[in-house]
């Protein structure tokens, strides 16, 4: 039935749409997640905060550089500026394994320091559900502790929290100078 009459006319539209309206979707809960990028070092899983890392890249050519520590792998031109290269297994006293073409370095800047760590592997972006975060694992070797903030357990993967903030911040990381 039409009306001639616009208020009429637009209550009749309304009321036939809301007959054929099919209602709200089913209300879903909604979980947190962290992003973080995920790496694989000396045999564990770890995500760094998508805020610390600024790049990702295939380990470039680099020049060695004489009279550093010798997880200091040397430094690369990288588009225009120089990026210290360090071997983050060596740092911690182990060896990159795994074949070389997997290998890939996270570049980190923060404020004044600019610096690539080699890893094993990159797994790319890793978002974590908040529900499965727990604190930091006891079965580290003591090495990784300052630097494990946390970790994410999904089913059999544990996924380290590394703080690339604290790396920095290591004196022993930030002192490459052979002693």
């Amino acid at each position: 039935m039409q009306s001639t009459i616009p208020y009429l006319a637009l209550i009749d539209i309304a009321r036939r749409a809301k007959a054929q309206s099919t209602g709200l979707p089913a209300r879903r809960e909604i979980k947190p997640y962290w992003s973080g990028i995920g790496f694989s070092l000396l045999e564990h899983n770890f995500v760094a905060s998508m805020d610390d890392v600024v790049e990702l890249l295939e380990v470039p050519q680099y020049t060695f550089i004489p009279g550093v520590q010798p997880w200091v792998k040397g430094v690369s031109n990288v588009r225009g500026r120089l990026l210290p290269l360090i071997d983050l297994a060596a740092f911690y006293g182990g060896h990159l394994s795994g074949p070389r073409q997997q290998r890939r370095v996270l570049a980190l800047e923060r404020e004044k320091t600019y610096v690539g760590l080699i890893v094993d592997r990159l797994h790319g972006m890793q978002h974590l559900a908040y529900e499965y975060a727990r604190e930091a694992p006891t079965d580290l070797i003591e090495s990784f502790t300052p630097m494990v903030q946390g970790q994410f357990i999904l089913q059999r993967d544990r996924w380290l929290v590394f703080d690339m903030r604290a790396l920095l911040k290591d004196g022993r990381f930030m002192d490459a100078a052979l002693q």
